[in-house]
């Protein structure tokens, strides 16, 4: 005797060695021996033998139409042996029986199983859609076929134009285009990026890197980079005008003018100084609408050739201290001595005369510490420059604290755009410049120092008040927000709360509307204990954060188009630690594997194998140490992190 069973979802067919009522021992047609269960015995037959049983099912199962299979059946639950006479007309032998207890157990969707050996036909209703379901896998999948074909063969399928920001950044696996790009990609072992970008959707490398922070940060949905409808600012009625000539000093590239300053020579000998801040915080408040987006964005970001601001271009021209235009600002006078002791301070709101935008390249050339020790030329504002200055060194000596290492450098990154970039891997416009400048000059100690008693006075103001602010705090060296003032060590100050950069960061203008209602004597925007307060200090620095990580990003990218730009196949580098070695020529760190074990500071020799613009990635190689090792004094300063640097923004 032999039996047809079901084992493991799967059928088997073998011969009867013993019979035991609730069990058997079965010999299978490969020799093996196993004990099945006399309730998973569908069929007891005596020929064909178990092994041709099989195969002449599956063969004959083949040609039975499922769709006329269940128009025969009934409605109600059946057995397959049932079926099996119903469909022949007969009564059937064992490998039609068989066939069609494998053609039912094939088509799920048209009969649902009840049992073993027992089925019941599907409702018409839940057929078709299990069809319909079937029918769009199929679709999709030829779907999935042709799309990957087409990115394999560089272009761009139809589907993926509106997905494109999706696909590139944040893909849903979910969907077909995903699936399809992630079949391309493993068909020809090319990143997601370089296929797409091989088949013209991005429309550059740059905008492939702009366009994943945008992405993040400024999602269509949310418009973007745009600002949409907002009231216009409120104009401050009543305020005083300052009798002062204000000079603001940046570099040329600077639009958002937060800060100015100017100098009074008092009667009885000595000056009043004045640090002057834009006052953005007296046009409109945190619950307006430009209060709303100043929130939302929390910070201008910066890139180079670019920037996106956080208050509208033409509310940062309104409050912007630029020359020609008396401006509302919050004004912090320093009494000071004629020794340049400082004797008190006074604060303000008013409108301040604006009457000149120093720029760094006009000023520095002419006011450094050469001239300055040989004697400064004559040039606008040299006096108040220089007295300026040595108020600034006193400051700076009180403090105990350099306000900037003069070790280091700042690079300035300047883009034209309307020139052609002449580079392969990124063709169109674009050609970068990358100039350098040592930090700690007199000019940086000049608007450092001012900048540090500025936000240290106010803080300390804020503080006295009890009313709550957003404090730098350093100790045992680690710079974080909080909103209680405690000191910043690495600054050498009591207290320190960024007020200086209003029209850039919400940080400061948060700060001004409490210093605001300290100086109307109302009820702070922020109370103490505001959950609000909270949450724009946890947003703010985590935003920050991540802005300046991104122009970390856009530098360094900016850094591979120039050594791109110069045809540069070799490169002089230091050496900073292990494999790591910084370029001299830009600010550009890379690790070098082949480095061998070099001292801090060591020049080397790199070789430029490769950039690739799309991964920012660069391939350097070691080739020879330079004849002279650079001296280490020094070095470690040079090469440091500038954690915890709260200077002059």
């Amino acid at each position: 005797m032999n039996v047809l069973f079901e084992e493991d979802g799967a059928f088997r067919a073998g011969t009867v060695l013993a019979d035991n009522v609730a069990s058997l021992q079965i010999e299978l047609a490969s020799g093996k021996r196993s004990k099945v269960k006399a309730a998973n015995v569908l069929l007891r037959f005596a020929a064909p033998a178990p092994g041709e049983l099989l195969e002449r099912a599956e063969t004959e199962a083949g040609r039975i139409e499922v769709d006329f299979l269940w128009e025969v059946c009934g409605e109600d639950e059946f057995g397959f042996e049932e079926l099996a006479a119903e469909y022949h007309g007969a009564k059937p032998d064992t490998v039609q029986t068989a066939a069609v207890l494998l053609r039912l157990h094939s088509a799920p969707m048209y009969f649902h199983r009840k049992g073993r050996g027992r089925f019941r036909k599907a409702p018409p209703e839940i057929l078709q859609a299990a069809l319909a379901g079937l029918e769009k896998k199929r679709l999709q999948a030829a779907a999935i076929e042709r799309m990957v074909e087409e990115l394999k063969s560089s272009r761009l399928p139809p589907e993926f134009a509106p997905l494109l920001a999706q696909l590139t950044y944040k893909p849903d696996r979910n969907r077909s285009e995903t699936k399809a790009l992630e079949a391309a990609c493993g068909d020809t072992g090319k990143s997601a990026a370089r296929l797409l970008f091989d088949c013209g959707a991005l429309a550059s490398t740059h905008d492939y890197h702009l366009g994943r922070f945008l992405f993040e940060f400024f999602p269509d949905s949310k418009g973007g980079t745009g600002f949409g409808e907002f009231a216009a600012p409120l104009e401050a009625a009543g305020l005083p005008l300052a009798q002062v000539r204000a000079f603001s000093v940046d570099d040329a590239h600077t639009t958002e003018i937060d800060d100015a300053f100017s100098v009074t020579a008092k009667p009885d000998g000595g000056w009043h100084i004045g640090i002057h801040i834009a006052a953005p915080g007296l046009g409109f408040a945190p619950d307006s609408d430009l209060g709303r987006i100043a929130r939302e964005r929390l910070s201008t970001v910066y890139m180079p050739g670019r920037k996106i601001t956080m208050l509208p271009e033409d509310v940062v021209e309104h409050f912007t201290l630029a020359a020609g235009h008396d401006v509302a600002a919050i004004s912090l006078y320093l009494d000071v001595a004629g020794d340049y002791r400082l004797l008190g301070h006074e604060t303000r709101m008013e409108r301040v005369p604006i009457v000149a935008n120093l720029r760094h390249h006009d000023i520095e050339p002419v006011f450094n510490e050469a001239t300055l020790a040989a004697g400064l030329p004559d040039f606008p504002y040299r006096d108040e420059l220089k007295l300026l200055w040595e108020f600034a060194q006193v400051l700076e000596a009180g403090r105990g604290k350099p306000s900037d290492n003069g070790s280091r450098k700042d690079y300035n990154f300047t883009v034209d755009w309307d020139a052609d970039s002449g580079i392969a891997a990124e063709p169109g416009r674009g050609v970068v410049s990358i100039g350098e400048r040592a930090r700690g000059s007199p000019l940086d100690t000049l608007v450092a120092e001012l900048m540090i008693v500025a936000n240290a006075t106010w803080g300390a103001m804020l503080r006295d008040a009890g009313i709550p602010a957003l404090y730098r705090v350093q100790t045992a060296g680690k710079v974080r927000m909080s909103t209680v003032a405690a000191p910043h060590e690495g600054l050498g100050v009591d207290c320190y709360a960024w007020s200086s950069s209003p029209l850039r960061r919400y940080c400061d203008l948060l700060n001004q509307w409490q210093l605001i209602a300290l100086l109307q004597e109302q009820a702070p925007p922020f109370p103490p204990k505001s959950a609000d307060l909270l949450a724009a200090m946890r947003d703010f620095e985590l935003t920050y954060a991540a802005y300046a990580e991104f122009q970390r990003g856009m530098e360094r990218y900016w850094c591979l188009r120039w050594l791109l730009q110069q045809d540069a196949h070799e490169a002089p580098a230091h050496v900073l630690r292990e494999a790591l070695v910084r370029l001299d020529a830009v600010p550009l760190v890379l690790r070098v594997p082949s480095l061998p074990e070099l001292p801090r500071g060591a020049r080397v020799q790199l070789s430029i194998e490769g950039i690739d613009l799309l991964e920012a990635e660069v391939r350097p190689r070691y080739l020879d140490l330079a004849p002279e090792l650079a001296s280490n004094s020094g070095s470690d300063a040079a090469f440091a992190a500038d954690e915890g640097e709260e200077v002059a923004e």
